[in-house]
């Protein structure tokens, strides 16, 4: 029997882009599909636009929250499936094929990625900002430089997947895949483009405060000495142009 999906989108206020990213999951070939909405009390027209693709959503819950994360963790909470992936409002899964080949292909791997493209809100597409990892490398010592893979690209099995750090207010996101990985023993590259990611989520609006704090988390899971000499590594690279 085929595994079962739980697709979870993050909107708030979300009118212009959330009916992108339903019709990219209504397009699935893949049948067993759970999708789950989480809104945070839209004032606009948010779920009006959910209930139009009604047909295809199997719940909305629709409630105040505390953050982009704690929305996250409802999302956790009410799915059921055997996998997880977060397409939140905007974002697109990159084509009709991408689920059906990325089980299909897995082996029931725990973590299932592949690779991303960053869409501008004009629509101008750009690839991901690091090089797409290779399966027989990418263990959790390989996001020692931030997330390599996409959140939006990565499928990872509901049993392994821990609640998001509320604590961590903007990258919350990076200390919860290294939790993952420490738990991950097989992984699947689908070695095509997963989603298109929609630039200018939360991070990108507060960006010294996203590079302090993920500095912290890096050297919370590697160590202060660790972390700072893949910094150093970075900005050496950059300097000599590789």
């Amino acid at each position: 029997m085929l595994p079962t999906v739980t697709i979870i989108t993050i909107c708030y206020n979300a009118e212009e882009f959330i009916e992108r990213t339903m019709k990219s999951v209504e397009a699935q070939t893949y049948p067993n599909i759970e999708y789950l909405i989480i809104d945070g009390v839209s004032k606009d027209n948010t779920l009006e636009i959910v209930q139009q693709y009604r047909h295809i959503v199997s719940k909305v819950v629709s409630e105040p929250d505390k953050s982009l994360y704690d929305a996250m963790n409802k999302g956790i909470r009410h799915a059921t499936g055997d996998y997880i992936w977060f397409m939140n409002a905007g974002d697109r899964i990159a084509t009709p094929q991408v689920l059906e080949n990325a089980i299909k292909g897995s082996n029931n791997a725990d973590f299932i990625y592949g690779k991303t493209l960053r869409v501008t809100e004009d629509g101008k597409e750009h690839p991901w900002h690091k090089a797409h990892p290779s399966a027989n490398d990418l263990t959790w010592k390989s996001f020692r430089n931030g997330l390599i893979v996409c959140h939006q690209s990565m499928i990872v099995r509901r049993s392994i997947a821990p609640e998001y750090d509320l604590s961590w207010k903007h990258v919350a996101d990076l200390d919860w895949i290294l939790r993952v990985m420490k738990q991950v023993n097989t992984v699947h590259d689908t070695e095509e483009y997963m989603s298109l990611f929609l630039e200018g989520g939360y991070s990108n609006k507060t960006k010294r405060a996203s590079l302090m704090e993920r500095f912290k988390v890096l050297t919370t899971h590697f160590g202060i000495g660790e972390t700072i000499i893949e910094h150093v590594s970075i900005v050496f690279r950059r300097l000599v142009g590789r």
